[in-house]
């Protein structure tokens, strides 16, 4: 594909792999050496783990019969040949369809049968679990049965409104909101719950994971939408029809899913080939759209340039058809040099970000641990120089001086000891109220409030008062961190001063994101406990997937912040540690060295060529990896030539500064 996002992708896919194969040469001859500890090696491993599998997740959302399968066909799909996504006139897509990539799966179409909502269970519990999914092969060689097994998504079956209730997808609260009635007295609902299609597509392969989804019903009937896949988009594309333009169930979707300013959003008004007048001018019929365009920014209160007016249709004819032409007539190029020009760098910028805060430090760590090294080696030879010419009794004095230096150096290994057991003992408190136990009594106490009244009308109340709590669990664990830091700065002071060691503490990182990410989830997940969403968390099994699915949200924030504080930890003992076993290897070398002196009087030159040899390395070494470092970071800090690189190494060198 030619695209502006296809090529974007592909800068941006190169740019991974480049640094990958940095970062990579530099973990091999960090680990040469012995360098590398335990956690040095576990944070580089999830820098490549993180550049190699990185997705970027890009969401249609839209009411029904705005031509949003016709966009995501004419983006993604023009080289097809043919319709991928059913987008005939009606409504089509009936579950959202998730399509990606996994290199581990068969090509196929995986579906959910609309029952598994009975269970309670949510999306992402049913993700890790192959039985309660149907599959259906895809032959990448042959697109048409691609097109065919996605006509899957399309189906419904009819079921009675008692069954429809017990589904979510019927309430007599909201009766606007339900699937119309059939003569039998019955109900049409969606067969399937959800779609995920693993297919080899460039885009796919490179990264790009595409969600579609249905309309406002199917959205709010299903709580996994708004409070996992759609926060989690990198950017929201919003498709309006422009014969319409902004109806009163676009405005509801909207408002109470899409509302917050921290999603990346855009909105098309699609379908201006239905606005061709043959009693109007082509002027007239372009002040016309651009009204609509207007009118969308205004109400949905976004920025001008946000709004895209085009025809999907056309798009996708003109792109089957390769009429450059065409294509530019309906106005599709914008939308994707948008979606080029500010997503795609936005995210390289966090990959950066996530690359500098590995590499820096790893590189400060290993040159002060490889002047360390060479110190100790220049000692060594300083001290093997004084012995030319000096009497056996001089060698022996020598050798009974380095026993005592160890021995005295020994004496440390206690201090450490007892800095250990109260760094376990503070890590072991700030963790602790972070731990998924923790998080289980917190919801277990607002299960116990909510449940305390009627139709759950003490929820957000509760829901409050858990995230004071939990808030306050994150200021509790700062604190620890602080407190521990605070001990391991003297601690280390004190030991760099009476033993020589070279310890330097990293800051502790920061708790501010979670923070950050806990105020994201309150917003988004407190929509549900107003008086409005009363009758929906009343609705069985809602109320219990509603609550599964804030546990595992939760619980993803809070294992990240205890893991980079047991990452911090990890890190600030392991250095102890290395330089302890370091010092402890420079000692046995110095005795041994003065032993097979005091043997041979010839072994003090070869065991001074020796230690020269080693200190030669040693300086290779640390020039080579000097220069791997330096390879990696200007690797991570210049982003490839995409559209907005530009904007980005501005914004770097601004933070570099």
């Amino acid at each position: 594909m030619h695209s502006p996002i296809a090529h974007s992708l592909d800068a941006l896919a190169a740019w991974r792999t480049a640094l990958d194969g940095h970062v990579g040469a530099l973990a091999r001859a960090l680990a040469e050496p012995d360098l590398l500890d335990d956690a040095d090696a576990a944070a580089l491993a999830a820098l490549r783990e993180r550049l190699a599998s990185d997705k970027l997740v890009l969401a249609f959302v839209a009411e029904f019969s705005r031509g949003k399968s016709e966009l995501v066909n004419a983006i993604f799909f023009g080289d097809a040949g043919c319709r991928v996504l059913p987008a005939t006139p009606g409504r089509t897509t009936m579950c959202p369809v998730e399509l990606r990539f996994d290199a581990t799966a068969e090509p196929r179409l995986s579906l959910l049968p609309i029952e598994t909502r009975l269970g309670g269970q949510s999306l992402a519990e049913l993700r890790s679990r192959e039985e309660p999914w149907q599959h259906l092969p895809l032959d990448p060689g042959r697109p048409q049965t691609l097109v065919q097994a996605l006509a899957a998504v399309t189906q419904t079956r009819r079921v009675s409104v008692q069954e429809a209730t017990a589904l979510g997808l019927w309430s007599d609260d909201q009766p606007e909101d339900n699937p119309p009635p059939l003569p039998d007295g019955t109900v049409e609902v969606p067969t399937w719950r959800h779609a995920i299609i693993n297919y080899p597509h460039p885009l796919l392969q490179r990264g790009l994971v595409v969600i579609d989804t249905p309309g406002l019903n199917a959205i709010g009937a299903e709580p996994e939408l708004t409070l996992g896949l759609l926060p989690a988009a990198h950017a929201v594309v919003f498709v309006l029809a422009a014969d319409t333009g902004v109806t009163r169930s676009d405005l509801a979707l909207w408002r109470d899913h899409l509302g917050p300013a921290s999603l990346e959003r855009f909105v098309v008004l699609n379908k201006i080939d239905t606005l061709a007048d043959p009693l109007a001018s082509a002027a007239e019929v372009q002040a016309q759209v651009e009204r609509q365009r207007q009118h969308a920014a205004a109400t949905l209160e976004v920025p001008l340039q946000r709004v895209f007016a085009l025809s999907a249709r056309e798009a996708l004819a003109s792109r089957i058809a390769a009429d450059a032409q065409a294509l530019v007539g309906s106005r599709l190029p914008p939308l994707e040099q948008a979606l080029a020009g500010g997503l795609l760098p936005h995210r390289q910028q966090m990959l950066v970000h996530s690359a500098l805060s590995v590499l820096e430090p790893l590189r400060a760590l290993a040159s002060r641990r490889l002047s360390e090294r060479r110190r100790r080696h220049a000692e060594q030879l300083l001290e093997l120089r004084g012995l030319r010419g000096k009497s056996s009794t001089k060698t022996r004095l020598l050798a009974e001086r380095v026993e005592a230096e160890a021995a005295d150096f020994e004496r440390c290994t206690g201090r450490l000891t007892a800095l250990r057991a109260v760094q376990l003992r503070l890590q072991h408190t700030a963790l602790a109220a972070l731990s998924a136990e923790a998080l289980r009594t917190e919801l277990a106490a607002m299960k116990s409030a909510m449940t305390s009244r009627p139709f759950n009308l003490g929820g957000r109340a509760a829901f409050e008062a858990l995230v004071g709590r939990l808030h306050q669990s994150l200021a509790g664990a700062d604190t620890q961190a602080d407190e521990m830091r605070q001990m391991l700065q003297a601690a280390f002071e004190q030991l760099n001063t009476e033993f020589g060691y070279a310890l330097q503490l990293s800051p502790v990182p920061p708790l501010q994101p979670f923070r950050d990410e806990l105020d994201l989830i309150a917003r988004n997940y407190g929509r549900y406990l107003g008086l409005g969403q009363a009758w929906r968390m009343a609705a069985p099994g809602f109320a219990e997937q509603f609550r599964r699915m804030l546990l595992s949200k939760l619980r993803v924030v809070f294992e990240s912040a205890a893991g980079e504080l047991e990452q911090w930890c990890k890190a600030a003992s392991s250095q102890v540690e290395v330089q302890l076993r370091e010092r402890r290897r420079a000692y046995a070398r110095r005795r041994e060295t003065l032993q097979r002196v005091q043997a041979a009087a010839g072994e003090l030159e070869t065991r001074i060529a020796e230690v020269q040899a080693q200190e030669e390395h040693l300086r290779e070494t640390q020039v080579r990896i000097e220069a791997l470092a330096d390879a990696a970071l200007t690797a991570a800090r210049r982003p490839g030539a995409e559209p907005g690189a530009p904007k980005l190494e501005l914004h770097l060198q601004q933070v570099a500064a």
